[in-house]
C-alpha cells in the first residue's frame, strides 16, 4: 500500500517573528498538554481546546491567513490520517469484542492454574499484557482492559506495585511495537511504503531481546521487593471460557503476514471474532445490536469501540493540521537540508532519522503524529543514503515506543498511573507517573536495542530495497 501524502504541495507560510512565530503555537500546545496530563486528566478530549487555541494563535501570527487555513485543511485531509483513523476505529472495536468475550479473564485463569506467587504474577502480568496488546493492537486498550483486573490482583498477592504497573504498561508497549493492527506498526510501515507483514517479521530481532531483558528486570525487581505476607487468592477473577478467542488475533496476524490490505485484515478479523463469539455464546446478540426505545438510542459493542476511538481521532486530525503549518513554514525543509550536508553515510542517515523522530515525538507528544511529521524527511534522507524501507520503519517505531511510555507527561504513562487507583478499594497504594515510567523495562529494553541498532548496525539485511 503506497501513500500519496508526499505529493501534497502546501502553501509557503511566513510568520510574524519568523521561526519563533512558527514554533510558538507548538510551545502553547506542549505546555497545555503537559499541564493537563500531569494534573491527572489524560483524556485526549481535554487536549482539543489546547489545539484549537494553538491553531488560533498560529492564524493570528501567520502573515497569509488564507494560506494558513489551506495548510491546516491539507494536513488534516492526508490519506494516511484517514488510514490511521480507520485502523483505530476497527482495532478499538476488536478490543471491545475481546473484552466482552472474556479473553483477559481466560489469561488470568491460566496464570492461576500454575499457582503463581507475587513475583510470578508480575511476570505473568507482563506476558498477559503482551498477549492482549498483540491481540488488540492498542496500548491504551491494553492498559484500560488489564489494569482493573491485574493491578488489584497482583497487589493482593503481595507483588511489588511499581514493577506490577510497569509490567502492564511494558506489555502494552510490546504490542504497540510489533502488533500488526498497532497504529505505530501501521503508520511507520505505510509511511515508508513498507509491507506490514514483512515489517512485522523483521521486528522479531528487536522485540525478543527487549522482552527478555524486561522479563529479567521484572523478575529481579519483583523478587527483591515482593510482600509475601499480603498474598491471597485470585481464583474468582478468571475463567477459561474466553480462550478460543485467541483465534481472532491469530487470524488477523495471518492475514497481514499474507500481505492482505489493512482494511481487509481488520474487517475480516472483526467479522470472524463476532461470529466466533456468537457461536460459542460468549457474545450476547444484544451486544451486537439492540435498541433502547425509551432513550431513542441503539446499543452495540461496535458503537462503544467507535466512541473509544473518537478522542484520539479528533486529537490527531487537529494536531496534523497544526503540524502541516510547521511543515509549510519551511522548518522541516531546512532540517532536511541541514541533515543533507552532514549525513554522508548510511549510518549518519540512521542517526539523523532517530534524532529527528525523537525531536518530533517530544514536540508533538504524540507518536503517530510524530511519525507522520517526519515521513518526508525519513524517506528523502533514507533513500538518498541507502537505508531500506523496513529499517526506516523500524527506527521510527523504536523511538515511538520509548519516550511516550517512560516520560511522565505522556498519555500512556499518565493513564497507567491513574489506573493504579483501581487498587485503592482493596487498600492497595497507587503508583506515581515517574515510577511507572522508570519500571517500564520493555521500553528501556527497546532503548537498548535502538542504541545497539544505531551503533553496531543490528538488524540490517543484505537487500536494501526492502
Amino acid at each position: 500500500m503506497k501513500l500519496d501524502d508526499t505529493s501534497v504541495q502546501l502553501p509557503k507560510l511566513h510568520f510574524y517573528g519568523g521561526v519563533f512565530g512558527a514554533l510558538l503555537p507548538f510551545v502553547i500546545f506542549v505546555t497545555g498538554v503537559i499541564t493537563i496530563a500531569l494534573s491527572g486528566a489524560p483524556d485526549e478530549r481535554g487536549f482539543w481546546p489546547i489545539l484549537i487555541l494553538a491553531l488560533g494563535l498560529g492564524l493570528i501570527l501567520c502573515k497569509d491567513r488564507t494560506a494558513f487555513s489551506e495548510a491546516v485543511i491539507a494536513g488534516m485531509s492526508q490519506k494516511i490520517v484517514m488510514i490511521m483513523i480507520t485502523a483505530w476505529i476497527l482495532a478499538s472495536i476488536i478490543g471491545i469484542l475481546m473484552t466482552l468475550t472474556g479473553f483477559v479473564e481466560a489469561l488470568i485463569w491460566l496464570a492461576h492454574q500454575v499457582n503463581l506467587s507475587g513475583t510470578g504474577f508480575v511476570i505473568a502480568t507482563f506476558i498477559i499484557c503482551c498477549t492482549v496488546s498483540l491481540s488488540t493492537g492498542s496500548s491504551f486498550a491494553t492498559i484500560l482492559i488489564c489494569s482493573p483486573l491485574l493491578y488489584p490482583s497482583g497487589g493482593l498477592m503481595g507483588a511489588h506495585l511499581p514493577a506490577l504497573a510497569g509490567a502492564i504498561i511494558g506489555g502494552a508497549t510490546f504490542g504497540d511495537f510489533i502488533a500488526p493492527i498497532s497504529d505505530t506498526t501501521i503508520a511507520s510501515a505505510l509511511s515508508q511504503d513498507a509491507e506490514i507483514g514483512t515489517t512485522i517479521k523483521s521486528r522479531l530481532k528487536y522485540v525478543i531481546p527487549a522482552a527478555l531483558f524486561a522479563l529479567l528486570a521484572y523478575f529481579i525487581f519483583a523478587k527483591t521487593n515482593s510482600n509475601v505476607s499480603a498474598a491471597t487468592t485470585i481464583e474468582n477473577l478468571g475463567s477459561p471460557k474466553g480462550l478460543p478467542m485467541l483465534l481472532v488475533p491469530a487470524f488477523v496476524i495471518y492475514l497481514f503476514l499474507k500481505g492482505k490490505h489493512l482494511l481487509h485484515g481488520l474487517l475480516f478479523g472483526l467479522l470472524f471474532g463476532t461470529i466466533l463469539g456468537l457461536i460459542l455464546e460468549l457474545l450476547p446478540l444484544s451486544d451486537v445490536l439492540s435498541l433502547d426505545l425509551d432513550n431513542f438510542a441503539a446499543r452495540s459493542f461496535v458503537i462503544d469501540g467507535i466512541n473509544r476511538a473518537v478522542g484520539l481521532s479528533i486529537f490527531t486530525i487537529l494536531l496534523m493540521g497544526l503540524v502541516a503549518t510547521l511543515k509549510a513554514s519551511g522548518l522541516m525543509d531546512s532540517l532536511v537540508d541541514f541533515a543533507a550536508t552532514r549525513a554522508i553515510t548510511e549510518k549518519h542517515a540512521e542517526g539523523w532519522i532517530a534524532t529527528v523522530m525523537s525531536f518530533a515525538v517530544l514536540l508533538t507528544t504524540h507518536s503517530i503524529v510524530a511519525i507522520l511529521m517526519v515521513t518526508d524527511f525519513t524517506k528523502k534522507t533514507g533513500e538518498r543514503l541507502g537505508v531500506s524501507k523496513i529499517r526506516r520503519a523500524n527506527l521510527l517505531s523504536l523511538v515511538a515506543c520509548i519516550f511516550p511510555f517512560v516520560l511522565p507527561y505522556f498519555i500512556p504513562v499518565i493513564l497507567m498511573a491513574n489506573m493504579t487507583n483501581t487498587g485503592t478499594e482493596f487498600g492497595i497504594a497507587a503508583v506515581s507517573p515517574i515510577a511507572v515510567g522508570v519500571h517500564n523495562f520493555m521500553s528501556w529494553g527497546l532503548l537498548l536495542m535502538a542504541l545497539i541498532t544505531l551503533v553496531f548496525g543490528w538488524g540490517k539485511t543484505k537487500n536494501n530495497s526492502k
